[in-house]
């Protein structure tokens, strides 16, 4: 069953004669999980014994194909469909006798699903937890650790939004010739000589600890309309433009001391009918 891995999949497995003739980019397996040399001697068909060793593709600049299954056969069975031999280094000059030989099955990165991490040597009768048994070379037992192929998704792209002419037309959002002519961060920077002189009558007023000088001045930077969470349809913008003076004028405005006299509540009512309940009552 496959696991997860740390660290790249393995991109090759490969037989080399001696550590000292594998290519720059592989890595030749010396040694055992219990220390031993890993020389596979006769089980190589060399006289001087062989050494098996991965690749990892190294810093490659585009991912190639990765390695998603290893097997080991006799010489006498044969290549299984989707498999190549495992290449040897250096190239062998005949094809000798092999009495067992290793094939791999490579796939591009995108189409793996697993891949093999790592390979280790052991002793016959050792068991890898975590590692399957892909067969046995010489006196060792080689295995192998599948997992999961982690691919990086490109990140997603918005859909450009299609807005109608209608729907444009009631959008809070300012389009570009309205946004260059109000600067939303400071509501100063198009109004030139009054927006400075605005500006620093608000931090006088601030200063001064007058919140009513500030509201003053701050209404002129700010109409009534903005931050309202809503905007009226054009077709009433031109009923209330025309007749927005009439309306004005009927409109009764009164000042903080009429607004307290026409809602003064003295609570007669309840003074009167607590004075007439028993004095166990109240």
């Amino acid at each position: 069953a496959a696991m997860a891995a740390e660290g790249p999949p393995l991109t090759g497995v490969a037989l080399a004669a001696a550590p000292e003739a594998v290519p720059a980019g592989w890595t030749a397996i010396t040694v055992t999980v219990e220390g031993a040399a890993a020389n596979l001697g006769k089980g190589f068909g060399h006289k001087g014994g062989g050494y098996l060793c991965v690749s990892t593709g190294g810093a490659q600049a585009a991912p190639g194909p990765v390695v998603t299954d290893v097997q080991v056969l006799s010489d006498r069975s044969p290549q299984p469909a989707g498999y190549t031999r495992a290449p040897e280094f250096p190239e062998p000059r005949t094809a000798g006798s092999r009495k067992k030989r290793v094939y791999v099955k490579l796939l591009p990165l995108d189409a793996a699903e697993t891949a093999v991490f790592d390979i280790k040597l052991s002793s016959k009768s050792k068991a890898l937890p975590h590692y399957m048994k892909i067969g046995e070379m010489g006196s060792f037992a080689i295995w192998c650790k599948k997992g999961p192929v982690l691919k990086s998704s490109p990140p997603p792209v918005p859909k450009p939004r299609t807005i109608s002419a209608g729907l444009r037309q009631l959008s809070l959002q300012p389009s570009a010739s309205d946004q260059n002519s109000r600067d939303v961060g400071h509501g100063l920077v198009g109004l030139g000589v009054l927006g400075r002189r605005l500006d620093s009558m608000i931090l006088e007023s601030l200063r001064l600890e007058k919140p009513s000088m500030f509201l003053k001045h701050l209404s002129l930077l700010f109409p009534a309309m903005d931050g309202v969470p809503f905007t009226l349809h054009p077709k009433f913008e031109s009923k209330l433009s025309s007749g927005s003076n009439a309306i004005l004028a009927d409109l009764n405005i009164k000042s903080l001391a009429d607004i307290e006299k026409e809602y003064n509540y003295a609570f007669v009512v309840e003074r009167t009918a607590a004075a007439r309940l028993p004095p166990s009552v109240c």
